[in-house]
């Protein structure tokens, strides 16, 4: 039993070894976004096939090596034929295998080599604390206080008018019983909201769309690993902004013009009223092929950015994708006008081979 669970452990050790070796492909594909759950992802990892027993038995009237009566070497021949034809593609052997979330963002961490983010914003959070510092009237056999239990015991027996001083006796009863227990107490803890906008006008494509939903995947995976209470809040964008589930953004398909100002100026009321720079620390990402309605609102948006967004929030990234039809100019406007801002940092991709590039740039500041 003991051998078969070492095997057991070192087959998934070696599928570990495997998910990292191959680690910057999954980072390039669309295929995980469709298998993550709520704590795990199911990775497809093809030639790798856990070996096991098979139980059945033989046909009537045939044996296996060894048995009954036959002439040397009959057993084998007979076990060589085959029903079908010949042919030249190898098998596909493909194992599922699910990977704590947790446990990719580690390997994630690894491979990009991403500092641990400092937390800035810290929200007060009802948690148990960590002492026994009250006493209630049921529990556990284990967590019974001795002294506050006979006090009850002894007040009892003197106020019924049992007690004897020639002959002391306390008997406590069920009554008498007090418990230690954990106060509920405001603690500290690290609160996050991720902002995503995406672009969703008729000049960003299918192939652009999913390069975005490639990365908000993987910073997703990374700052829940980071913070314990995450809030994720997704933006689209055409000429007007709205907020919308995972699901419709993931899924959207519009057409239309740009105007970015609408989600920055989005982000920027949902920051004033729900998500205070004091208690969250706050992260927007935003994706567009560059493509701005007019160079006046690329003014407004740095100017937003600037004055209003910037200093409210742990870092702001933008993220370009290249696009036929997108000019790519608003990536050149603000890294011209805020290139001095630490916490601005953009990043241009121009197909799906530069997204580990591009997640290293967004989350390798430790901010």
């Amino acid at each position: 039993m003991f051998r078969i669970e070492a095997d057991r452990a070192r087959f998934r050790e070696i599928v570990r070894g495997r998910i990292r070796a191959d680690l910057r492909r999954y980072l390039s594909t669309g295929e995980l976004i469709g298998r993550a759950g709520e704590h795990a992802v199911s990775i497809p990892l093809p030639q790798i096939e856990l070996p096991r027993f098979v139980f059945g038995e033989n046909p009537r009237g045939k044996g296996g090596k060894g048995e009954g009566d036959g002439e040397p070497g009959e057993g084998e021949a007979a076990a060589g034929e085959g029903g079908g034809a010949a042919g030249s593609q190898a098998g596909g052997h493909i194992l599922e295998v699910e990977v704590e979330l947790d446990e990719l963002a580690e390997m994630l961490g690894q491979e990009l080599e991403l500092p641990h983010i400092e937390p800035r914003g810290v929200k007060e959070l009802a948690s148990e604390g960590g002492r026994y510092n009250g006493v209630r009237a049921t529990g556990p056999d284990s967590l019974r206080q001795f002294r506050r239990s006979f006090k009850n015991a002894l007040r009892r027996t003197l106020a019924s008018g049992l007690y004897d001083p020639r002959a002391p006796r306390i008997v406590p009863v069920r009554e008498d019983f007090r418990f230690r227990m954990r106060k509920a107490c405001p603690a500290p803890e690290s609160s996050a909201v991720v902002f995503h906008m995406m672009d969703v006008s008729g000049s960003m494509g299918r192939e652009q769309k999913e390069i975005v939903r490639i990365k908000a995947f993987w910073i997703d995976t990374w700052l829940r690993s980071q913070y314990k209470n995450l809030a994720v809040v997704y933006v689209v964008h055409d000429a007007v902004a709205r907020i919308v589930d995972q699901h419709t953004f993931f899924h959207l398909r519009e057409s239309g013009g740009t105007k970015i100002s609408s989600a920055y100026e989005l982000c920027l009321k949902q920051i004033q009223e729900r998500y205070r720079p004091e208690d969250w620390n706050i992260y927007p990402f935003h994706y567009s092929d560059g493509d701005n309605w007019s160079a006046r609102d690329t003014e407004l948006c740095i100017s937003m950015l600037r004055d209003e967004i910037l200093p409210r929030v742990n870092q702001f990234c933008y993220g370009q994708v290249k696009s036929a039809h997108g000019s790519g100019q608003f990536k050149k406007d603000l890294d011209g006008a805020l290139g001095d801002e630490e916490i601005l940092v953009t990043a241009c991709v121009n197909d799906r081979g530069d997204v580990p590039e591009a997640i290293k740039a967004f989350l390798g500041k430790g901010r």
